[in-house]
C-alpha cells in the first residue's frame, strides 16, 4: 500500500493557530459527530443529524483506512459528476449528501462553521495526495458478486458468528462511555443510516465489509468470503432503518441509479426485491443490452 497511507495525518501534532484550530474541530465533528449534531447535542437548532453516527463509523480510522472510503484525496476529487444528481457538485454537496442519508438528517449551511471545519479536516488529509486525488485503496475493495439471490438465512449466521460480538444480537451496537456515539454502531435501527445511503446497497455494502470486516480486519487479509460478505451484506440491509424523505427524487436519470439501489422507480421492469437482493447479474446484462450501459455496482 502506498506511503501516502503512513504520513502524519495526526492532529494532535498541530498547534493552536486559528487555522489548525479549525482542523482540530472538522477532527472532533468526523469522530464525535453527534456530539455537536446530533439529536442530543443540547442545542435543537444545531441538530442536523436524525440518528447518532460518526462519520468515522465508515470511514475509519478517522478516514485515513484503505478500502473503507478513506478521504485521502478527496478534496482533489471535487467538483465531481456524481450519477444520483446527475450533475456536477462540490464536496460541500457531497458531504451534505452523507448528512441526508448516512447521518438520516438534512443539510449543513454550507456558510456553517461546522461545514467549513469539515472540509477543512478533510484539506488536511488530502495535503500530500496527488493532484488529481486519485490514489491506491481509495472507495471500495472489488467483490466476485455472486450470481444469486441473497441467502439471507446464510447471511444471519454469517452475522451470528461474526458481527454479534461488535454489533450484538440485536444489531443496535454499542454506544461509547461518552454517551453521544458509537463505539461500535449500529446496523439497523433508528439511529443507523436511512434506505438511501450508498451502505443500503448491497454490492456496496458487501464491499465494505469484505475489506473491513469484523473488526481489525485489513483489505489484504480478508476474514469473510466474497459470498458471505454479500449474504450477511444482504442480511443486514433487509433489517428494519429509517426511510429517506424523496427518495424517488434521486437519480433523475434513472439509467444512472445502481443496480442494487433499494428503492423505485428504476429503468427496467425488474423487481425491487430483485433490486435489493439480487440477482444482479440479469440486471446488469439488461443494461448493457438495451443501454450498452456496463454497471458494475
Amino acid at each position: 500500500m502506498p506511503n501516502i497511507y503512513y504520513m502524519n495525518y495526526d492532529v494532535a501534532s498541530l498547534n493552536d493557530s486559528e487555522a489548525n484550530t479549525i482542523i482540530k474541530y472538522g477532527y472532533e465533528l468526523f469522530n464525535e459527530t453527534p456530539k455537536y449534531i446530533g439529536p442530543d447535542n443540547g442545542n435543537p437548532n444545531m441538530a442536523y443529524q436524525g440518528n447518532r453516527l460518526a462519520c468515522k463509523n465508515c470511514h475509519l480510522n478517522s478516514g485515513t483506512k484503505p478500502y473503507s472510503a478513506p478521504l485521502i484525496g478527496i478534496i482533489q476529487r471535487f467538483p465531481q459528476f456524481r450519477g444520483r444528481e446527475n450533475k456536477i457538485g462540490t464536496i460541500e454537496e457531497r458531504i451534505n449528501g452523507c448528512m441526508e442519508r448516512s447521518m438520516n438528517g438534512h443539510m449543513l449551511p454550507t456558510d456553517s462553521q461546522e461545514m467549513k471545519a469539515i472540509v477543512k479536516y478533510l484539506e488536511y488529509l488530502s495535503r500530500y495526495a496527488p493532484k488529481d486525488g486519485n490514489i491506491e485503496g481509495q472507495g471500495f475493495v472489488k467483490l466476485k458478486i455472486p450470481n444469486r439471490p441473497v441467502n439471507l438465512a446464510h447471511g444471519k449466521i454469517v452475522f451470528e458468528n461474526n458481527c454479534v460480538v461488535c454489533h450484538t444480537s440485536s444489531g443496535l451496537g454499542v454506544k461509547d462511555s461518552n454517551g453521544f456515539t458509537y463505539e461500535y454502531p449500529p446496523l439497523w435501527g433508528e439511529d443507523s443510516y436511512n434506505h438511501g445511503a450508498g451502505m443500503a446497497r448491497v454490492i456496496t455494502s458487501a464491499q465494505f465489509i469484505k475489506a473491513n470486516m469484523p473488526f481489525g480486519t485489513t483489505y489484504d487479509a480478508p476474514v469473510l468470503t466474497d459470498e458471505e460478505a454479500y449474504d450477511v451484506a444482504g442480511y443486514v440491509n433487509m433489517q428494519q432503518r429509517p426511510l429517506k424523505s424523496n427518495p424517488e427524487k434521486d437519480f433523475p436519470d434513472l439509467k444512472k441509479k445502481p443496480v442494487s439501489t433499494p428503492y423505485p422507480p428504476y429503468a427496467d421492469n425488474f423487481s425491487t426485491e430483485q433490486h435489493q437482493i439480487g440477482p444482479f447479474q440479469p440486471i446488469m446484462e439488461y443494461y448493457k443490452k438495451t443501454y450498452n450501459i456496463t454497471k458494475t455496482k
